[in-house]
C-alpha cells in the first residue's frame, strides 16, 4: 500500500540559515524562508499509517465468524460491523470505500510533504543539481524498497511495481521536476498528465465480444464495464496489455500473464497528478495567506474535486477505478483527501490541539517504518505476544465481561489491535528518542 514516505524533520531549536556554498550561489536562493512544521501533516500521515498498519483492524474477519454464528442461530446480521468490515476492504472494481483512500492519501501528502523539505534544503544553501540527486536517488530507493517488500514471500525476486513504494518512487523524479515552479504550471501538469491517460485508454480497442476473460483471470460472474467505459473492465485495458509485455522482460518465477487485483504499472502516471495536487496543497499551506482562507481553499478545492471526479463517472465519461487509477478516480479521491488535510489542519494547527495529536505524530514522523514493520512483522508480533501470554490472549480466555464471557468471534479484532499496539510503542520509543528513519 504507498505512504509520504519520507517524514519532516522533527523540530528543533530555530537557527539562522546557513549561507549558500559560493558554487551553489547560482541555483540557491539565500532569501528563501525555512519552512516551518505543519504539525497537522504529521497527525494526518500518522492516521494514515495507522489505517495501513491495522490491516482493517481484523473487522472483516470478525464480521464473518459472527455473521456466519448469526445465521446458524437466525439471528440477524450485525449490520454495524458489516458497514465496518466493508469499509476496509477494497470495492472489487468500480466505487469507493475508506480503504481505498489510504494510498490516495500517500501519494497526495508526498506532494505536500516536497513542497516543506526541498524548501528547507534551498533554505540551508543546497543547489538545484544537489536536491536533484537527492530526488533522483529517493525514486530509486523507494522502487527497489518496493520491490523487496513484494519479494519478501516470494521464491526470488518478484519484479512488480504496483505496491505503493513503487508507485511513489516512479512518479517522485517527474514530481521534484515541477517543484518551485508557478502553480498553474503544476496544474496544467496535472491535467494533461490526466488527459493523456484518458485519452490513451480510449484510443485503445476494447476486447472483442467473443474475449476468453478467463485466460486474463476475469471470473465467469464478473460485472463488466460497458460502452465507453469498457476500455477500463479488469485486465483487458492498455495499461494490463502494457505488462503483460514489460514485466516479462525481468526474470519471474512463471511468466506474467495478469495481476489477480487488477493493478498495473502504469498506475504511476494518473497517480503523479495525485502528488501534484498535493504539492500545489503544500504550496498553498506554505504561502503568506491566512489560516481562514486556507481552510477555504482546502475545502472548496476538495469539494469542487468530489464533484467533478463524481461527474465523470456518473455520465460514463470515465468509471471510478483506484486499482488502475482512472482520472475521474484521481481527481475524485484528491477531493476526499484535501478534506481530510483541512479537517486535521482545522484541528491541529488552527484550534491548537497539538498534545492530543501526539499519539498520531509520533507515527506520521517515522511512517516508514511502520510500513516495513507492518509488511514484515506483523505476523512475528502476533506470534510472539501468543508465546508469552498465552495462546487466549486474543479471545480473553476465562475473562467475563459482566457475567458474559468474550466472543471468540471478536479475536481478530483484539489480535489486530494489540499487534498495532506494539507498532505504535515502538514509534514512540524511537521518538522519544529523536531517532528518524528517512531515505
Amino acid at each position: 500500500m504507498s505512504i509520504p514516505l519520507t517524514p519532516s524533520k522533527p523540530a528543533l531549536p530555530k537557527t539562522v540559515p546557513t549561507a549558500p556554498k559560493p558554487s551553489e550561489k547560482s541555483a540557491a536562493k539565500p532569501s528563501v524562508k525555512p519552512a516551518e512544521r505543519l504539525v497537522s501533516l504529521d497527525a494526518y500521515r500518522g492516521f494514515i499509517m495507522l489505517a495501513m498498519a491495522s490491516g482493517g483492524l481484523g473487522l472483516g474477519a470478525a464480521a464473518e465468524k459472527v455473521n456466519a454464528k448469526a445465521l446458524a442461530e437466525k439471528l440477524p446480521k450485525n449490520e454495524t460491523l458489516d458497514f465496518l468490515a466493508s469499509q476496509v476492504d477494497h470495492v472489487p472494481w468500480v466505487g469507493c470505500v475508506f480503504w481505498d483512500l489510504i494510498q490516495p492519501a500517500f501519494m497526495f501528502m508526498v506532494g505536500v510533504s516536497m513542497a516543506y523539505s526541498y524548501a528547507s534544503r534551498q533554505a540551508r544553501g543546497q543547489g538545484y543539481p544537489r536536491m536533484f540527486g537527492h530526488a533522483l536517488f529517493r525514486s530509486i530507493v523507494l522502487v527497489l524498497l518496493g520491490v523487496f517488500l513484494t519479494s519478501n514471500w516470494s521464491k526470488q525476486t518478484n519484479f512488480v511495481f504496483t505496491n505503493v513504494l513503487c508507485q511513489i518512487g516512479l512518479g517522485y523524479t517527474f514530481l521534484f521536476l515541477l517543484w518551485n515552479r508557478p502553480p498553474v504550471w503544476q496544474f496544467a501538469a496535472a491535467v494533461l498528465i490526466l488527459l493523456a491517460d484518458w485519452g490513451l485508454f480510449m484510443a485503445y480497442p476494447a476486447p472483442p465480444a467473443d474475449f476468453d476473460f478467463g485466460k486474463v483471470g476475469v471470473p465467469a460472474d464478473w460485472k463488466h464495464l460497458t460502452g465507453g467505459a469498457a476500455h477500463w473492465d479488469k485486465n483487458t485495458n492498455v495499461a494490463a496489455d502494457a505488462d503483460r509485455v514489460f514485466l516479462n522482460w525481468f526474470p519471474q518465477e512463471k511468466k506474467f500473464e495478469f495481476n489477480g487485483g487488477g493493478y498495473t504499472t502504469l498506475n504511476f502516471v494518473p497517480s503523479l497528478a495525485t502528488m501534484i495536487f498535493g504539492l500545489l496543497a503544500g504550496g498553498l499551506m506554505r504561502s503568506e495567506r491566512g489560516a481562514g482562507a486556507k481552510l477555504g481553499w482546502l475545502v472548496v478545492s476538495g469539494l469542487v474535486c468530489l464533484g467533478v471526479g463524481y461527474a465523470l463517472g456518473r455520465y460514463d465519461i470515465c468509471p471510478l477505478v483506484k486499482r488502475i487509477w482512472t482520472p475521474s478516480w484521481a481527481i475524485y479521491s484528491t477531493g476526499w483527501v484535501l478534506l481530510m488535510l483541512a479537517g486535521f489542519y482545522l484541528v491541529v494547527d488552527v484550534i491548537g490541539l497539538r498534545l492530543a495529536a501526539l499519539p498520531l505524530v509520533v507515527v506520521g514522523m517515522n511512517s516508514i517504518l511502520i510500513y516495513c514493520m507492518a509488511q514484515l512483522i506483523g505476523g512475528w508480533i502476533s506470534q510472539t505476544l501468543q508465546r508469552h501470554f498465552g495462546e487466549g490472549l486474543f479471545t480473553f480466555y476465562g475473562v467475563t465481561f459482566h457475567d458474559q464471557r468474550f466472543d471468540p468471534n471478536y479475536a481478530p479484532i483484539v489480535q489486530m489491535s494489540l499487534v498495532l499496539l506494539v507498532m505504535w510503542l515502538v514509534c514512540v520509543w524511537l521518538y522519544r528518542q529523536r531517532i528518524f528513519v528517512r531515505i
